[in-house]
This record gives C-alpha cells, sequence and structure tokens, in this order.
C-alpha cells in the first residue's frame, strides 16, 4: 500500500512537470535578452552573442537529451 502512493505520488509530480513545461510558457525575466533555440547547424549566433559580452561573466550550459 505504501508503495502505491509512493508510485502514485510519483507520478502525479512528473505530469505536473510535464504540464507546466509544456503549457507554461517559456520566456525571459524582463531586462534580458529573450531565448534562442540553436541549431547545430548554424553556431554563428551563439558566437556572436558569447563574444559580444567579452566584459562580464559568461555561462555556456549545453542540454544533451541522450
Amino acid at each position: 500500500m505504501n508503495r502505491k502512493r509512493i508510485l502514485l505520488g510519483v507520478v502525479l509530480l512528473v505530469v505536473f512537470g510535464a504540464v507546466c513545461y509544456l503549457y507554461g510558457g517559456h520566456s525571459a525575466p524582463k531586462g534580458q535578452p529573450p531565448l534562442v533555440r540553436f541549431s547545430s547547424g548554424d553556431v554563428t549566433p551563439l558566437k556572436t552573442a558569447f563574444n559580444a559580452s567579452a566584459s562580464s561573466t559568461r555561462v555556456l550550459v549545453m542540454l544533451s537529451p541522450t
């Protein structure tokens, strides 16, 4: 009985997270440049944006689904 409740809680949490991710919107806070999705074929916009802010701290995060 206890395992079933834990499993149900985990499933509900995953479903809630997926709904928030898909329908919650993807926008940047005010004062921050808008979010950009890059493709692996053209990294010129990424290079330009990265080099444009040479005087500030820069962080590059790459996420992969695999």
